[in-house]
């Protein structure tokens, strides 16, 4: 495939192949394959965001990853980029009114965690996040958990994932990381070759491939699967002082995982199980619960730790820092219409009501922007008056117009002819503050670093050990299946990493890919995928023959 793909890239020569003009001319130091903004701007560092100091937070003027990330966010039309196949219920969060045996007031001052008992109505919408809409729900892949709470101080969003980590932890890369993971551009077909060629230069991954690659890779569906906010947030209480939180979703109904054969056995008879359980459970009154359970640290940068805490890539230690439940949710509603509700909902990292803040996360403030930028873009400026994703409290709003705009966000006393503030003609006037600002303190060089404290392997060492034997045996499996076909550079760059991990992880692996050699094994497709090419044949030699009509 590597040699391809050479060829391939030799006879594009200048760019011919891809319909671009010949004669553009080139800096000092540049040449053909030099990497440039779509200004033609050469680009040093495409590694890191600019930040303030390498912790960030991030700064606005990021033109190369805001030039980067808004064109990711329009590569698909209408489909989301990610999370396009997926399905969700309405339901209930129900708050405990504290944060394990402390008044959750202490940390955070959002209404509605205050009060024991109280409800607030949700959405949540599962989903895979690499393949189109009509997918398998059998594939290996991380799944997508965000919840919408219809809070009565408007919105907020919790959007996370199954999985506790990821696979960067700069959303510089994030284009790139999905790019990798999406079907070949040529032969639209995913590629191991491909995703391993880049997670070969991300050590970061380590940790994420770990479990990936694990049956905890192919949930056994969406009602026994965990979720995760996985990037850093913050609490504020009344003061304005603020933590560091993370957030965790527990399934009341055990979690299940999926190896690869068994995955591949259930998409032979279904693949729509997931959504076609969850349906079914709620249509029968099996209504899925999950518990809310939040990990809390406070705003510094704790050099005791070996790993930075704002780094997605890393989980907090438990025994340090415990998990506290706050509050459980109930799923109880399937929607009337997909389209409506499951496909038009839009969530964001940004979407945070009083009380909720942001860290200095990377992921997140990338993701913040990148977000709500593409549900403009996919669904239109005014998707938030759709009904799925408008809030049931009062909006009142001085923007206007744009494309399918349903009505005026006015209030009820609104002079119509007043759409700016400040006014004394009857116009919109600003809140009264629940509490004291929350004011974190910034300083720092501006540049473009990676985090100090980066530790790549120790977790995901730590998690190949923690795995029964089963898991390691799947995941070892997966690996071998995927690597195999790839180019021999990639295959040692891999088990270079695995065994800095863990040298019996990086072993099994090597000896596997030397089994898979002496076999002449070139499976390729999905990622884990056991006899993709097998199948191909097959299709062609007991296909039954049939005349024309």
């Amino acid at each position: 495939m590597l040699k391809v793909m050479e060829d391939q890239n030799k006879k594009a020569g200048n760019g011919k192949a891809n319909g671009q003009p010949n004669g553009h001319a080139q800096q000092g130091g540049e040449g053909d394959q030099t990497l440039t903004t779509r200004q033609g701007h050469p680009i040093t560092n495409n590694q890191s965001m600019r930040t303030v100091g390498n912790r960030g937070p991030a700064t606005l003027e990021n033109y190369q990853f805001i030039e980067k990330i808004t064109h990711f966010d329009r590569e698909r039309i209408p489909e989301r980029v990610v999370h396009a196949r997926g399905a969700g219920a309405h339901g209930y969060f129900e708050a405990y009114g504290m944060v394990g045996d402390e008044p959750i007031a202490k940390y955070t001052r959002a209404r509605l965690f205050q009060e024991k008992g109280k409800r607030t109505p949700v959405f949540v919408r599962f989903s895979s996040v690499i393949h189109g809409g009509h997918s398998p729900e059998t594939l290996r892949d991380p799944r997508g958990f965000a919840v919408k709470f219809y809070t009565e101080e408007g919105n907020w969003d919790l959007v996370g994932n199954n999985l506790k980590v990821f696979f960067i932890r700069d959303a510089m890369k994030f284009p790139d990381l999905v790019h990798a993971f999406k079907p070949d551009p040529v032969t639209n077909i995913q590629d191991g070759q491909r995703i391993f060629d880049f997670i070969s230069h991300t050590p970061e991954a380590m940790h994420m491939i770990t479990f990936l690659f694990s049956p905890w890779g192919i949930p056994a569906n969406y009602r026994q699967m965990q979720g995760s906010g996985v990037n850093t947030y913050k609490w504020v209480n009344a003061d304005g002082q603020g933590v560091l939180v993370k957030y965790h979703w527990e399934p009341k109904q055990g979690i299940k995982n999926l190896t690869q054969i068994e995955a591949e056995q259930i998409q032979g008879k279904n693949f729509n199980h997931a959504t076609q359980d969850l349906y079914e459970a709620i249509e029968r009154g099996d209504y899925p619960e999950w518990e809310l359970l939040v990990q809390i640290m406070s705003d510094e940068e704790h050099p005791e730790l070996d790993f930075d805490p704002l780094d997605d890539t890393k989980l907090w230690p438990e025994d340090q820092f415990p998990w506290m439940p706050v509050g459980r949710m109930v799923l109880d509603r399937n929607p009337v219409n997909y389209f409506a509700e499951v496909e038009q909902v839009a969530f964001g990292t940004g979407v945070l009501v009083d009380g909720l803040d942001f860290s200095n996360d990377k992921m997140l403030q990338g993701r913040t922007l990148s977000y709500s930028d593409t549900q403009r873009y996919r669904v239109g400026p005014n998707y938030l008056q759709l009904p799925i994703n408008r809030p049931k409290t009062h909006v009142a709003t001085n923007q206007r117009d744009g494309q399918m705009a349903y009505y005026v966000d006015a209030g009820p006393a609104q002079n119509p002819h007043v759409n700016y503030e400040p006014s004394m003609l009857g116009g919109l006037q600003e809140a009264p503050r629940s509490g004291a600002d929350h004011t974190p303190y910034v300083q720092g060089h501006v540049v473009r670093q990676k985090i100090d404290r980066t530790n790549d392997f120790k977790q995901a060492g730590e998690r190949y050990r923690m795995f029964e034997d089963w898991e390691r045996d799947d995941l070892i499996f997966n690996l071998v299946n995927t690597l195999a076909p790839a180019d021999r550079r990639i295959q040692d760059r891999m088990v270079e990493l695995f065994t800095q991990c863990d040298e019996d992880y990086g072993r099994r692996v090597r000896e596997g890919l030397e089994q898979a050699r002496a076999n002449n094994q070139q499976t390729s497709g999905p990622i884990g995928a056991t006899s993709a090419n097998e199948g191909v044949k097959e299709a062609e030699e007991t296909g039954h023959p049939a005349k024309p009509y």
